[in-house]
């Protein structure tokens, strides 16, 4: 499985530096390489009959809403087929890296590494985005330039996606460190690798992501007090990071930051053009109530329900909940209730569940970030940027994953033991 755990690892880095993977070339890819992690899982399988099944109670919601795609362009109910089979395939991709996590990420060694690397990859995608938003002039990598009306920060284009990204890896390193997920020797390193994002985002100057971020902070102290014995001194230590990173915000140019929150920027979306498209989204919705419109086809099909034009194409309604109730319906309106539904009951059962320090501390950072992410989804479109899907696709799977018990240093292990003894050691 290790390849397997290798090309995911590959596949969520791909699709956060290369823009998100919101253009034509860089889905082709993610998919290409979603299939052909799927063919060396299935190879390994057939080659070991040890290789169990892991089946998350979150496969069924979301292969429902797969085939409410596939109702849809078998009995022509789409406005058009060609973006509906487009997004079909995406969602397909989207469900084999969900379906391949839960099976290559089950031992604790494997979650410790899992855990590491997004933190790194949270540091070090962060740590681009401040160094390029002072020196690149607006460009992605210093030398690409972005459509009329990008803000970019980091490789997206978007600061709001961005964000986004930033809401669902951060918690991970907050998580570690509230809830003792990580050994002493190795707290200052988590800590230095999270303060960082966090000026990022702030930095940014997103509104939904400062937001999402005070309501994830939230969420974090929430779970931290419904334990039995609070984990007063790393509560303490949380606080440290956040005056850290604010600290870090007012070295690197507080009044930039503040000007790019309290401002209106070229390529921001008004309110009041806001109100309007959700509004033409809703009539969307209210004229194919049953099953939408087609997956995908909003672009297509908004002119029409068009009240504020601008001049500008409305590919997105800035609202995922909406868009996804006028591009499939009460049938997909009644997928996603049930993803959330599972989401949240599992999510809870494992949170309180016995469990050692760093499965209790990797719950929580999971439930933290889906909750933020969904926030956010209120009025932007994330969960529309391939990066950002699967890692909020991550981050429920690791919410819903079976407990870890604690390990003890003089635990017996079978098999690979000095493996997981060492990982478990910077821990």
């Amino acid at each position: 499985m290790k390849i397997i755990r290798g090309g995911l690892c590959l596949i969520f880095a791909f699709a956060v530096l290369a823009h998100g993977a919101v253009e034509a070339w860089s889905e082709s890819l993610l998919e290409i390489g979603a299939a052909i992690s799927l063919v060396i899982w299935a190879v390994l399988v057939h080659r070991d009959a040890k290789l169990k099944i892991r089946w998350s109670a979150l496969n069924t919601p979301l292969l429902c809403l797969l085939g409410v795609g596939l109702i849809q362009l078998v009995f022509h109910l789409t406005a058009n087929p060609y973006l509906t089979r487009t997004e079909l395939v995406k969602l397909v991709s989207y469900f084999i890296v969900f379906f391949l996590t839960a099976q290559a990420f089950q031992e604790r060694a494997d979650l410790v590494r899992l855990a590491w690397f997004l933190v790194f990859l949270s540091f070090a995608v962060s740590l681009l985005g401040i160094i390029q938003h002072f020196t690149a002039g607006g460009k992605i990598y210093w030398f690409r330039e972005v459509p009329a009306g990008g803000d970019t920060f980091g490789p997206y284009v978007n600061r709001n996606h961005f964000a986004g990204f930033v809401e669902l890896v951060l918690p991970v390193g907050l998580a570690l460190l509230v809830f003792r997920g990580v050994h002493t020797d190795a707290f200052s390193m988590v800590g230095l690798l999270t303060i960082v994002p966090l000026g990022a985002l702030i930095l940014s100057g997103s509104r939904g992501g400062i937001v999402s971020l005070a309501f994830e902070l939230g969420v974090l102290m929430l779970l931290t007090r419904s334990r039995k014995r609070p984990e007063g001194p790393r509560i303490a230590a949380l606080a440290i990071v956040g005056l850290a990173a604010v600290a870090l915000i007012i070295w690197i140019g507080a009044g930039n930051a503040i000007e790019r929150f309290s401002s209106v920027r070229v390529g921001d979306v008004l309110l009041a053009r806001r109100v309007t498209m959700f509004r033409g989204t809703w009539h969307v919705f209210l004229d194919h109530p049953i099953q939408g419109s087609g997956l995908g086809t909003l672009v297509a099909v908004y002119p029409r329900y068009e009240t504020g034009y601008d001049g500008k194409v409305v590919d997105h309604a800035h609202n995922d909940y909406i868009e996804l109730l006028a591009e499939t319906g009460i049938l997909g309106g009644l997928c996603c209730a049930a993803f959330l539904w599972i989401l949240f009951r599992e999510a809870r059962k494992n949170f309180e569940a016995e469990q050692g320090h760093f499965s209790r501390a990797l719950h929580a950072g999971a439930i933290t970030a889906v909750g933020g992410l969904l926030l956010h989804s209120f009025v932007d479109f994330n969960l529309h940027i391939p990066s950002n899907a699967l890692f909020f696709l991550l981050q429920a799977y690791l919410a819903t994953s079976p407990p870890l018990p604690s390990e003890s240093p003089g635990r017996r292990h079978r098999g690979r033991a000095p493996v997981r003894a060492t990982s478990e050691a910077a821990w």
